[in-house]
């Protein structure tokens, strides 16, 4: 997608001096920030005036709920439409969240420049895939006085995930508390991997989004998120060198897939609106309702041959794991239907429940990740 080239209204232009002058601009000075591409973003003061356009779930976390009180506008399509039932609870326990003024997104194509600065913000929040779709348009955003910080999860480059962290913990006020998350992903990443190689083996695995029902070829992964995450713990993803382009996303060949014969497959399901045969994950998922959408990938043509239906290892996972703080709760469930004799005692839904109960607002419930054939079957 490319970015249109920012023209500005003469509103827009006579809004601009104003920033300057936006009260507490004479608070104390904060030291520099790097973000997760090593950037320097250098804020005057601590911003009190701040747009967010994606990973809202970690600036949360990050910041608490609180630090909601200093966010003037958001990319809301993506959290209200992507993922409504998630916006939902989320707008219950944060007041301003349902009323954020949008300011477009670049998946949409509508991310507005006027827009963002109409709200005079000292600074904008941007996950690394919208910052290279803006392109030549972020030098020029940050030239009209508006740091840019970018944030990236999606990449699951461990270092990545720190500095990111650890940037919205400094511009939020929470540097503590971000450091202690940062942490704990560390430490449980760490743990995973060890557990891992410990086991000697590299089964083959396979994903495939279930946005669109077993009669869809999905997506699959393989430089980033999902695939990212195999490579992580030493698995053997039938994805990797398959797929075009640099983002490293796509269907595969169903004739490639049932002659690589992984061991383990997954379907990445979420929360999508209008998707009647979409496997539901989440938490408005219950158990019953995500097995029987994803009993039908077990019937498609030729997959009864497979390792992987019939030995059982046939998996939902909710898709938004793969590109978020507590993505280790994911990678600890995908591991464990891997290396089942290392991970006979982690128990992945349980990391996920205390995550949420220690950094979240919200009540975790429903089906996130689950089995077809319940264990013992």
């Amino acid at each position: 997608m490319t970015a249109s080239p920012l023209r500005l209204s003469r509103r827009s232009a006579l809004i601009l001096p104003l920033a300057a002058a936006l009260p507490g601009r004479a608070r104390a000075a904060m030291p520099p920030i790097t973000d997760a591409l090593g950037r320097t973003v250098t804020l005057k003061a601590p911003p009190e005036r701040i747009v967010v356009c994606f990973n809202y779930e970690e600036f949360t976390a990050v910041g608490g709920p609180g630090a909601w009180a200093k966010v003037v506008g958001m990319s809301k399509t993506l959290w209200s439409e992507w993922r409504p039932s998630v916006f939902r609870r989320y707008s219950a326990v944060i007041p301003n969240l349902a009323a954020m003024p949008d300011v477009g997104n670049t998946e949409d194509g509508n991310f507005s420049v006027e827009k963002l600065l109409a709200l005079r913000p000292d600074l904008l929040i941007l996950a690394e895939w919208s910052f290279n779709v803006l392109g030549e348009q972020i030098k020029q955003i940050e030239a009209l006085g508006i740091p840019v910080m970018v944030i990236d999860y999606n990449a699951q480059i461990p270092a990545r995930h720190v500095a990111s962290t650890i940037a919205l913990g400094i511009a939020t006020g929470n540097e503590e508390r971000a450091r202690t998350i940062a942490d704990i992903y560390m430490a449980k990443l760490g743990d995973i991997q060890k557990r891992a190689a410990a086991s000697g083996r590299k089964p083959k695995v396979y994903i495939e989004l279930g946005q669109g029902g077993a009669d869809v070829v999905g997506n699959t992964y393989w430089k980033s998120m999902w695939g990212r995450m195999f490579d992580l713990i030493g698995a053997d993803n039938i994805a990797a060198g398959k797929l075009p382009g640099a983002g490293g996303w796509g269907p595969l060949n169903p004739e490639y897939v049932l002659a690589a014969n992984p061991d383990v497959v997954f379907i990445a399901g979420s929360s999508w609106v209008n998707r009647p045969a979409a496997v539901l994950t989440g938490f408005d998922a219950d158990v019953a309702t995500t097995r029987a959408r994803l009993a039908p990938y077990a019937r498609r043509q030729g997959w009864a041959g497979l390792t992987a239906i019939q030995s059982g290892e046939l998996h939902a996972i909710e898709h938004g794991l793969s590109r978020a703080l507590f993505d280790y709760t994911a990678l600890a469930y995908v591991a464990r239907a891997l290396y089942p004799a290392q991970f006979a005692d982690v128990d992945p839904v349980a990391e996920l429940r205390q995550y949420h109960e220690r950094f979240l607002p919200v009540k975790f419930e429903g089906t996130w990740m689950t089995r077809l054939t319940p264990v013992g079957a």
